[in-house]
């Protein structure tokens, strides 16, 4: 499969990428189900978005009974904002196997958040969007991206200055 032409990807592909079959043994993995943070990608492109290096952008279907909602918090259920921000560096994750990139992903970092809004189990979708902003080829093969959460439309999260990069040995990413 040439996965550098295609500009989406199914729920059944990233299942294919969680198992490590999508970018070939050792390379860029999402996270397995429950941790797999997005259903789709529905745009992923070289080029365009704020900074014209490329964008990408994925959705996840809010069902009720997604498992966060009935342990954050009790009686109050919300999305953890932690998993919005994990669910970017798995997109700047996947985005950097999709360039080519070789090795396992790690996140490094995000320089700042800022969260406007919260996601309930009444929503219906959440979309996620990068803008990328440098992807460096050295060493390591590392991403930077803004990046925002938007629920049912409204803003309830932003993201600068997300870093995530590859590594061909990842317990080097610890060292």
């Amino acid at each position: 499969m040439d996965f550098k032409k295609r500009s989406s990807f199914s729920y059944k592909d990233l299942l294919e990428c969680a198992h490590g079959r999508l970018f070939g043994p050792g390379n860029a993995q999402l996270p397995l189900p429950p941790m797999l943070m997005f259903d789709r990608i529905t745009h992923i492109a070289e080029t365009g978005g704020a900074n014209g290096k490329g964008e990408v952008e994925a959705e996840l279907d809010i069902k009720p009974d997604l498992w966060f909602f009935p342990c954050h918090f009790e009686g109050d259920p919300v999305m953890p904002g932690c998993l919005g921000m994990d669910a970017l560096w798995q997109l700047l994750g996947f985005t950097l196997g999709w360039l080519g990139g070789p090795g396992s992903g790690r996140a490094l970092s995000v320089g700042e958040v800022k969260f406007s809004g919260q996601i309930l189990p009444t929503a219906t979708k959440v979309r996620y969007h990068l803008d990328l902003k440098r992807v460096i080829s050295r060493k390591l093969f590392l991403g930077i991206a803004d990046g925002w959460v938007d629920c049912d439309g409204e803003r309830v999260f932003e993201a600068k200055d997300i870093r995530v990069g590859l590594f061909a040995n990842p317990a080097a990413a610890l060292a």
